[in-house]
């Protein structure tokens, strides 16, 4: 993995506003299973409660995932990121749990899943990101740290977005 500069986040476009604007009526009407998301005024950023799926190492285990929107969504892939806690401090007056132990989320809930990177398509919506997060924490068999963590971790600092990662996407069995 290496890193590379990326712009800063501006506004949404039309069409990303109208697009997430269509995603949130559905997901109102029809959240995906595991998944909750408190309606607020930035659509540009969506704080989403991830429960484990039953029967997996994940069961019952609540995680918050914050998607973040860039201006061309849908063409643009969202950053999808697990928020952490510092030191068990309370962020938003809520408690945020760390990051899943799992062999592709960094101790930095940092995601390392294709679709949010090279295999993202503009069909995708953020109930399909959602689904497959989902389904990579189902389908691991241990809860670790993938294996470079501290190194990567330690390169993110000072607030480096995982989209400046250059992510090599070597495991097809998440």
């Amino acid at each position: 993995m290496t890193s590379s500069s990326s712009p800063s986040r501006k506004a949404l476009s039309k069409i990303a506003c109208n697009r997430l604007q269509k995603e949130l009526s559905e997901w109102q009407v029809n959240p995906p299973t595991g998944f909750k998301h408190k309606v607020t005024d930035n659509l540009q950023k969506w704080i989403i409660e991830v429960t484990g799926a039953p029967g997996t190492l994940y069961a019952n285990e609540t995680y918050k995932l914050q998607v973040d929107f860039p201006e061309h969504y849908p063409m643009e892939s969202p950053q999808a990121t697990f928020l952490i806690s510092f030191f068990g401090i309370y962020i938003f007056v809520i408690f945020v749990p760390p990051a899943p132990l799992h062999p592709h989320i960094y101790s930095n809930g940092h995601i390392c899943l294709d679709i949010l990177y090279d295999s993202w398509s503009p069909a995708m919506t953020v109930s399909s990101v959602c689904i497959s997060i989902l389904s990579m924490l189902s389908s691991s068999p241990e809860k670790q740290r993938p294996a470079d963590n501290d190194r990567y971790v330690k390169n993110c600092k000072n607030g480096r977005s995982p989209k400046e990662t250059r992510w090599w996407f070597h495991d097809d069995k998440a």
